[in-house]
């Protein structure tokens, strides 16, 4: 493990490459930088891939206040600090939206997007769903339960009938991790984001992986998302659930390597 700008990380493959921008990805409330690891085992053959650990996991700083637009500073921050002027973002739940919030607030440092089983916006326009729903995940730990009870009870529900029982473990392992101080800042920033009526304006290009079975980020919702953004493809996996790169990893790796290649080709076609 790698320290830059008090956010821990791993990594592998090559260095910086005019040709083939680092792919940085960002992983969702109950992971961490090994959440990625098929990601960092397979993607790097022609680039440098990197996992970070959100500010409070994994030994990362925790902020001083956790929202999007601190998150996206701290991100922005790390990558300075890695040198990195421009990388493809791949981040998964709420890794996804942050990278939305990457390209919406900084788009000069955003290649493209991989986005795999996220949103444009948490729930409804209701604030009272938001609360409850706040509530409701807060309540096995306000009830005495660790983070590890919490990842055994959790982590079964939300991938989908093809997973296998290594990615279960190690998505548990990652969960039960977590620090309770920063799970509760991180779901209560969740909550709050809302970029329903801006990525109409996101002009990288961006591919879109759904699970055919994930309930908190269904393929339809994904698919609908896809539809309003100028430049993206969708995806849908069937059998994977909410942490299909972790489940489904082939062809999840397939997908956004093709991605990569495609957007580069482009890229320097148009150069």
């Amino acid at each position: 493990m790698s320290r830059a700008a008090r956010i821990n990380y791993a990594e592998a493959g090559q260095g910086p490459s005019a040709d083939y921008p680092p792919l940085i990805c960002l992983h969702g409330i109950g992971g961490d930088a090994e959440s990625f690891r098929p990601q960092l085992d397979e993607l790097s053959g022609n680039r440098r891939v990197i996992s970070w650990n959100m500010p409070g996991y994994g030994g990362s700083a925790p902020l001083a206040e956790t929202g999007f637009a601190q998150l996206a500073a701290a991100l922005g921050e790390f990558m300075d600090a890695l040198g990195i002027r421009r990388a493809h973002l791949c981040g998964q739940s709420i890794g996804g939206m942050l990278a939305q919030e990457m390209a919406i607030r900084h788009p000069q440092r955003v290649a493209s997007l991989s986005l795999i089983a996220t949103t444009a916006a948490f729930g409804g326009r209701d604030d009272s769903f938001k609360q409850r729903f706040l509530q409701a995940r807060l309540a096995p730990l306000d009830g005495g339960a660790s983070m590890s009870d919490l990842a055994r009870r959790f982590v079964p529900e939300i991938v989908g009938s093809a997973a296998a029982p290594a990615a279960i473990e190690s998505a548990t392992r990652s969960m039960a991790a977590v620090p309770e101080a920063s799970y509760r800042a991180i779901m209560a920033c969740l909550i709050t984001f809302n970029r329903r009526d801006d990525i109409a304006g996101i002009r990288q290009p961006a591919c879109l992986i759904a699970g055919s079975e994930d309930q908190n980020a269904p393929a339809a919702s994904m698919r609908k998302m896809a539809e309003r953004m100028p430049d993206a493809r969708f995806h849908e996996l069937n059998g994977a659930g909410h942490l299909l790169n972790l489940e489904c990893p082939a062809r999840c790796n397939a997908l956004i390597a093709e991605f990569l290649a495609e957007t580069e080709r482009k890229e320097r076609t148009q150069t």
